[in-house]
């Protein structure tokens, strides 16, 4: 019996949309890059099991990539509450030190509203054991990329936040019987 699972970790393409914003799930992926999207797709294991976030982005690119993907909330991004939707320079003037504190300590603070990092990690974990064994391709977001690689490799919550994790960007973790296996990060199409 293989309990193996594979994952096949993609950050959705870059949003269409206003740059240095806190983006809501409803912001569309900008699908321009139609070599990326082809020389992802062909990279993918054939007749895997596929998930996305709610996100419409992930939706997008899912679609855009060939992928009949089920919604997971689990693979959400970080809950920004009530800063989503606004710029980081406006919060930045507006919030003066209490938003510079914030980003202080990224993975443990919460936006008011919001989730934090270590809140996006447990919820990712959930996630991740309801996966079946097998590939598993997951267009998700940056957050949640470095959330499964802060599990995968048993980091502290905020060293998972130096992952670069670029759009259409691919990361392949695989889930063994004893721990895990990081087999590449970020790798571009």
């Amino acid at each position: 019996m293989n309990i193996e699972t594979n994952l096949w970790l993609i950050r959705h393409a870059p949003v269409d949309g206003p740059k240095g914003v806190i983006h809501g799930p409803d912001a569309p992926a900008d699908l321009g890059d139609e070599a990326a999207l082809a020389a992802l797709k062909a990279r993918l294991p054939q007749g895997a099991f596929a998930i996305c976030s709610p996100a419409r982005r992930t939706r997008q690119t899912a679609a855009a990539l060939g992928l009949t993907a089920a919604e997971n909330a689990a693979f959400r991004e970080q809950d920004f509450g009530a800063w989503t939707g606004r710029r980081h320079n406006d919060l930045a003037a507006e919030l003066g030190d209490a938003y510079q504190a914030f980003w202080r300590s990224p993975a443990n603070n919460r936006p008011p509203g919001g989730e934090s990092f270590v809140d996006q990690i447990a919820r990712a974990k959930q996630g991740l054991a309801t996966l079946p064994a097998g590939d598993a391709v997951l267009v998700v977001h940056s957050g949640t990329i470095r959330a499964v690689l802060a599990i995968a490799l048993d980091l502290q919550p905020g060293n998972a936040l130096r992952f670069v994790i670029d759009p259409l960007s691919l990361t392949r973790i695989d889930r063994l019987a004893d721990g895990w296996r990081v087999v590449a990060v970020n790798q571009k199409p």
